[in-house]
């Protein structure tokens, strides 16, 4: 019998069915310790507490095993690069995620720096085991294989943030038609309703165990920016995520191919920083929508084109993350890319601007500048302006390496749905070509696609959005 063999038959015959689970990662295997008193969920990416398949798991891990089920959430572990403004959001959303765990019956523990240790958790309330969410960011995948060399319980993850499981892609995707035919292959599988079971044994906690209250969670960030406010625009939340959702679906749905690309109109389902913070997940949403389309049949265009959104590029990127390890550099770029990145190296830049004038908004070009604008004091940009934006900072930085650090930094700094695959994925895209074809060469982008403003600002009423954006 092999090792993989022999720890399998200590597991539970009640839990080896949920190991199985496509969406299951066994990090460290075994079975739970005996004598444990609970199973925890360390949640980090997927926060909801309905429609969250890594939760579903851990209650129905802990109903197997007799146990009651808590959620620990750590507040400053996403803390690296976050301001203010993500910092809010992500509280709002909280309050929900303690309401909605109540009613199933499971615990919730918030606590912040310096007392955020899932380790020293895990030994306080003696868990059974530990069930975690997915996400492949570089320190995230990291601090999820630290934990489980340093603990002695099993521990599993669980990914929760796509519609098909990541491990099905089993390596890098070259291109949206390479993954697309392999997800829509895996759809009828993945587009299920969740069941959402109860705990059937209510998590009590312990005289004495530390908590936090939501509105303290930020207290002892240090590497919180606090310069960036948040927007009162938006409001955090599965309840606010499930209000967008429902307005798509009822009406924007309908004049979403007509409206997506026109960054001066309400056309989008704008759900990204819902994603990003796991306050909705993409399987609802793409319920919703087919349930939209299945209702109304002229609905099946546009949920065909948001579903190219929502699973295929929103999926390729996540496997981009994946299984690049240098996504957030300009390394990750294919080779016929690289070849004219080098070629176009040296070329002379026309205008030059600092990293401050771009992120005051003082370029020469007004439809960058709202674009700029949107993000800055909206959080928010529409994905047409991202590629402009980006494409820009391209030409007036000067080199692709200086280019994609700067674009980084001002997304990762304002955008509520950045420090995402998708974030990385678009500027990658952009800037270095990922995922695109050779286009005309021509000077700085070589053969990487160009967008002039004229081109780009005679496909929707540009100086409707620019006058919008100088309102903000």
């Amino acid at each position: 019998m092999s090792e993989v063999e022999r720890e399998s038959a200590r597991v539970p015959l009640a839990l080896r069915g949920l190991m199985e689970d496509a969406r299951v990662t066994v990090r460290r295997g075994g079975a739970p310790a005996k004598g444990g008193r609970c199973v925890v969920y360390w949640m980090q990416r997927a926060q909801r507490g309905v429609d969250n398949h890594a939760l579903d798991i851990a209650v129905r891990v802990g109903n197997a095993l007799g146990l009651p089920v808590v959620v620990f959430f750590a507040g400053s572990a996403d803390a690296a690069g976050a301001s203010a403004r993500h910092a809010a959001f992500a509280q709002q959303g909280l309050r929900d995620v303690e309401a909605t765990l109540r009613e199933r019956g499971v615990g919730f523990v918030l606590r912040g720096a310096p007392r955020d240790s899932v380790e020293k958790f895990l030994t306080e309330v003696r868990a059974a085991m530990v069930v975690g969410d997915e996400n492949p960011l570089r320190a995230h995948e990291q601090a999820r294989r630290e934990l489980a060399k340093c603990i002695a319980i099993p521990f599993w993850t669980v990914d929760a943030d796509v519609v098909v499981p990541s491990r099905l892609m089993d390596r890098a995707q070259y291109a949206a038609r390479t993954i697309r035919p392999r997800l829509y292959r895996l759809l009828p599988e993945f587009l299920v309703p969740f069941e959402n079971p109860r705990a059937e044994r209510e998590w009590k906690r312990p005289r004495g165990l530390a908590a936090e209250r939501i509105e303290d969670v930020t207290r002892g960030w240090m590497d919180l920016d606090r310069s960036v406010e948040p927007v009162q625009a938006w409001v955090g939340g599965t309840q606010a995520g499930m209000a967008r959702l429902k307005l798509f679906t009822s009406k924007l749905l309908r004049s979403y191919e007509r409206d997506r690309n026109r960054p001066e109109v309400d056309g989008t389902s704008a759900l990204s920083p819902y994603l990003r913070f796991g306050h909705v997940g993409p399987l609802t949403i793409a319920l919703a929508v087919e349930h939209a389309a299945k209702r109304d049949a002229s609905l099946k265009s546009a949920r065909d084109a948001y579903f190219n959104e929502l699973i295929v590029w929103r999926e390729l990127a996540v496997n981009f993350v994946r299984y690049t390890a240098r996504y957030d550099s300009a390394t990750c770029a294919e080779a016929w890319a690289k070849k004219t990145i080098g070629e176009h190296a040296r070329d002379e830049r026309e205008r030059l601007y600092t990293l401050r004038e771009l992120e005051q908004g003082e370029t020469h070009d007004d439809l960058w500048n709202a674009a700029q604008r949107q993000m800055v004091r909206f959080g928010w940009m529409h994905n047409v302006m991202r590629m402009y934006w980006a494409k820009k900072i391209l030409e007036w930085t000067p080199s692709v390496r200086t280019a994609m650090k700067w674009a980084i930094y001002l997304n990762d700094k304002y955008e509520l749905d950045g420090r995402d695959p998708n974030g990385y994925a678009g500027i990658a895209w952009s800037m270095v070509g990922k995922f695109d074809r050779a286009w005309s060469e021509r000077a700085v982008f070589g053969k990487i696609r160009y967008m002039s403003p004229d081109s780009t600002g005679r496909k929707f009423d540009s100086k409707h959005y620019v006058q919008q954006m100088s309102q903000l």
